[in-house]
């Protein structure tokens, strides 16, 4: 196939340049073609600002019927021919598919269910329904996770000799919190990579899931601190590896509304069992199982990503799973021809490497750096912004705030809702106004939010004031979160990095967000102790402007 022209650096795109190939038969059935190699070579190193455009516009439509042949003819699609056709017609010109004429035309099916992906977007198969629900649960299990410790905090130190004001105590606290977010960080979102490479990404998912099904089992069994540490690092290795490949897996098919709504259900848990004598903070700790559960079931009714199948070049596979994923075949063999185009594009430009040799692109190679800057600072800027500071210790600061154990459970109850709430947004705006414009809007609103949060906290402990105000601003700034904030940087984070990097790349981006989110899980319950709880919010100000 002739290489793509490379454009000059102040160009947005690289897109195919035909019109200096040289056909040396009569007529273009002789497609003998030459390409002047000199000037048609990508290179990302120089090339700055490059795109990948469609890779199939402007090719002459007699070379792209002998090249559909001849890629039908490798991969063992001969039956499908006249359909890879009409697919690779309809992804050259998306916009003008009723323009095609002669045998190539599409019918009166085709044609309708081309329409609908723009009419009726909700119009879809029950395979991608059904995807889109497991990715959804995957994210809640990410979300009730991250808040089973929230309402244990106010039990299990105190049981288990760590619930003294020390250095020592407070510091084992926060270990025992940050434990799920230091294994993700150093090992669980890097082994992503080989997994999704071996087992595919469902077989990734089902195996994170059932790290963190057993583990948060084990957890509500622990005596000692030191095995509940074990079992939450256990966990963090389920969270890593499913936290970089749902994302990749449902791309935007799944909302990240759905975390949220795993952190809610986790506040909801927390305040039900709250009233069991002695064993709350069990039930609180090992009821994240409860969406562990579907997750490892439902997985396995849903397709394997095509793109993976493709990668691996098991391209009829590939095909039977866009047939499950689309609503007409000629959608499926559109989507499996363009795939397929856009690979062999990303091969040439990145080639076929290791994982090391792949992870050192992510800092040499320009286009893969940006992206890899990128991520960083949205996962950074997540974390510091301080919602894990109130998704980890919520309760423990209502209570220090003046709250009784039940109220303080009864507030971190409705941050949770508040967070489910607003981030319904996100599934209209995220599109609409884009991934930047939200973090624009929302950083700044949560930055005067956390300062009158700060401020509030100044009042006498003795005004009723005190806790109801404290309560409102902490719920206006999960309301200011929820769409932008919350949602963004994963999704971000798996659409900036090119498939051949995307594992690596996603890995990349949740192994900085869950770092930073052990850093605050460690120090904080130390600042609380060490300061007030004014003065905690008064430190996170800085970063969440800085964000």
């Amino acid at each position: 196939m002739p290489e793509p022209k490379y454009i000059d650096q102040h160009v947005n795109f690289i897109q195919p340049e035909w019109s200096r190939l040289r056909t040396t038969g009569k007529n273009e059935s002789d497609y003998a073609v030459e390409v002047e190699a000199d000037q048609h070579h990508i290179n990302l190193n120089s090339n700055l600002d490059a795109k990948i455009q469609n890779p199939l516009s402007g090719i002459p439509a007699t070379l792209l019927y002998h090249q559909v042949e001849d890629f039908a003819t490798k991969h063992q699609l001969l039956e499908i021919i006249p359909l890879l056709i009409k697919g690779a017609l309809v992804a050259q010109d998306p916009t003008n598919y009723e323009d095609i004429k002669g045998e190539n035309a599409l019918n009166d099916e085709e044609i309708e269910c081309l329409r609908d992906e723009v009419l009726h977007k909700w119009k879809q198969p029950w395979a991608l329904y059904i995807t889109i629900i497991a990715c959804s649960i995957g994210a809640a299990v990410q979300g009730w996770d991250q808040t089973g410790s929230n309402g244990a905090n106010l039990s299990f130190p105190d049981l288990f000799g760590i619930g003294g004001k020390s250095t020592r105590d407070t510091m084992l606290v926060g270990l025992c919190n940050a434990a799920p977010y230091i294994s993700s960080a150093f090992i669980g979102c890097w082994i992503s990579d080989p997994l999704n490479n071996y087992f595919g990404r469902r077989g990734t998912i089902f195996i994170s899931g059932n790290f963190c099904l057993w583990s948060v089992i084990g957890s509500a069994f622990t005596t000692t601190w030191e095995e509940l540490f074990i079992c939450r690092l256990m966990l963090g290795l389920g969270m890593g590896a499913k936290a970089s490949t749902v994302p990749v897996y449902a791309a935007e098919n799944s909302p990240a509304v759905w975390n949220a709504f795993g952190i809610f259900l986790g506040f909801c848990a927390n305040l039900i069992v709250a009233n069991v004598p002695r064993i709350a903070w069990r039930l609180q700790l090992g009821s994240a199982f409860i969406p562990a559960v579907p997750l490892c079931i439902l997985i396995f009714y849903c397709p394997e990503s095509p793109r993976w199948y493709m990668k691996k070049g098991r391209y009829p596979e590939a095909y039977q799973s866009l047939l499950k994923l689309r609503n007409n075949p000629l959608q499926a063999a559109r989507d499996l021809y363009y795939i397929h185009s856009q690979l062999e594009l990303e091969a040439e430009i990145v080639g076929n490497h290791t994982y090391l040799t792949r992870f050192t692109q992510l800092f040499t190679v320009p286009r893969l750096r940006r992206a890899t800057l990128a991520s960083f600072t949205v996962m950074l800027a997540q974390q510091m912004c301080g919602i894990n500071v109130i998704a980890f210790y919520s309760s423990t600061v209502f209570q220090k705030a003046g709250a009784g154990r039940i109220n303080a459970l009864l507030a971190s109850w409705g941050f949770g809702l508040v967070n489910f709430i607003f981030a319904w947004p996100a599934i209209w705006t995220i599109d609409t106004y884009g991934r930047r414009t939200l973090l624009l809007f929302t950083f700044p609103n949560m930055a005067w939010s956390i300062l009158a949060v700060a401020l509030c906290s100044l009042i006498p402990e003795t005004s009723r004031a005190h806790l109801g105000l404290i309560a409102l601003f902490i719920y206006v700034y999960a309301a200011f979160y929820s769409p932008g904030a919350g949602p963004v940087p994963f999704t971000y984070s798996a659409e900036v990095f090119p498939l051949s990097h995307r594992e690596v790349g996603m890995g990349w981006a949740v192994a900085t967000n869950f770092f930073w989110a052990a850093v605050l899980g460690i120090t904080l319950p130390r600042m609380l102790d060490v300061f007030t709880v004014a003065v905690g919010y008064f430190l996170l100000l800085p970063s969440n402007t800085f964000s």
